[in-house]
């Protein structure tokens, strides 16, 4: 049988592991789309037309212009959905856009080339937390924390639009 000190201790252990936790619990407006603005380097969540939140984001390398064809560092443009969640990422969590569409193939296939794929919202994780600027391969990157709650809050099936 557990003494009083032994029984305390173990519940203090077990309350304390859940802080730790980069899971967060939402149960807020449902995010019915993502805006993402890459000019402004803004994103937002949205239910419906109010602003749930809204995040400052890194993206490509390369930011100007459309993403064309594997490796050309750029994020897309377009319509897209939230089509997978990795919860083992490098980058922390991460929440996968359906990139590329059939657009997005038949445009680099028309170039001869591959369109690409692998594109996320991420986190930064270790020293691409000091990173400034833009410097993914094409995804839109937030901070860990931010990612953790974009995580709890976004769906699969999320509608994403990315603009210029």
């Amino acid at each position: 049988m557990l003494n009083r000190r032994t029984f305390v201790a173990i519940a203090t252990m077990a309350s304390l592991a859940g802080c730790g936790s980069k899971f967060r619990r939402y149960d807020g407006p449902e995010v019915t789309r993502i805006a993402v603005f890459k000019a402004s380097r803004k994103m937002y969540l949205l239910h419906d037309a109010k602003t749930l939140k809204s995040y400052r984001i890194a993206l490509g390398g390369d930011p100007i212009g459309d993403k064309k064809v594997e490796g050309d560092g750029k994020t897309p443009e377009g319509t897209y959905m939230i089509d997978r969640r990795n919860p083992n990422s490098a980058y922390h969590l991460s929440l996968g856009i359906s990139y590329p569409n059939t657009e997005d193939a038949a445009e680099a296939e028309a170039l001869g080339q591959k369109p690409g794929g692998d594109i996320f919202i991420h986190g930064r994780a270790g020293t691409k937390a000091q990173r400034a600027g833009d410097w993914t391969a094409g995804c839109i990157s937030v901070t860990d924390r931010e990612i953790e709650e974009i995580y709890a809050m976004v769906r699969d099936g999320t509608q994403i639009t990315i603009a210029p």
